[in-house]
């Protein structure tokens, strides 16, 4: 069984200290859901757990070693997916995301999983749309596409039901219960009531130092919602 843990994390944005000494653990079909007020850091634990931003101390361990000492293997086996989507514009939803599964999960049968993960968040009569013709639902589910055209066990997801209708969610909410069920981890941000059965959850203001006046407050969520322009790969480090 695979455990994701981290230990005493703090993290720093600017000079504010956005949450401190913050532990969590997370095992093998296990579901953590990050929930607090805007500006609370849930969009930056999710960068730190995904090696996009670094935290000023604490570690995290996959099965007990540092990820710190083979961040390319934690890359490699984690889908981050932010704020932002990783559609391509000039290129059409099967482009897109044959690019990604590529990538992600080697030329085998890459065309075949792009097409059932298509299948299964009901978008497989997008195939040929160019990505500048997609909604911003349809982008965002083309974006958690991605998550299922290239197998990994820990997804990281940041507000994954934006934009969303219920059909949709649902779609989304038995996609990470077959993840868990074979065995996958997933942290999920969300203000939608989902449907993760046996989830824990960990409340980020408990680990927030200090109170915020309400213009400091607007300036924090404003922080917290900036996303990397790289959707997935933890290509580099911020901060």
């Amino acid at each position: 069984m695979a455990v994701f843990s981290g230990e005493t994390l703090l993290c720093i944005r600017g000079e504010r200290t956005v949450f401190a000494d913050l532990d969590f653990r997370l095992e093998s079909g296990g579901a953590l859901v990050l929930v607090g007020p805007n500006g609370s850091g849930k969009s930056s634990l999710l960068r730190v757990m995904a090696g996009l931003l670094r935290a000023a101390d604490g570690a995290l361990s996959w099965d007990g070693e540092p990820v710190a000492d083979d961040p390319e293997g934690h890359a490699g086996r984690l889908h981050y997916v932010g704020h932002l989507d990783a559609v391509k514009p000039v290129m059409s939803v099967f482009e897109n995301l044959v690019f990604w599964a590529r990538l992600r999960g080697g030329t085998a049968g890459a065309e075949d999983r792009v097409a059932q993960a298509l299948a299964t968040l009901g978008i497989g009569h997008l195939l040929d749309v160019p990505g500048r013709y997609l909604s911003a639902g349809q982008k965002r589910r083309v974006n958690l596409a991605r998550v299922l055209a290239a197998p990994a066990p820990l997804w990281l997801l940041d507000e994954p039901t934006t934009a969303l209708d219920r059909d949709a969610i649902q779609a989304i909410e038995a996609t990470i219960a077959h993840h868990r069920q074979g065995g996958g981890m997933v942290v999920i941000s969300t203000h939608a009531d989902m449907d993760l059965p046996a989830a824990d959850v960990l409340d980020l203001a408990r680990f927030t130092r200090r109170p915020r006046s309400v213009f400091q407050g607007q300036e924090d969520e404003d922080m917290d919602d900036e996303d990397p322009d790289d959707a997935d790969m933890p290509a580099r480090e911020a901060g």
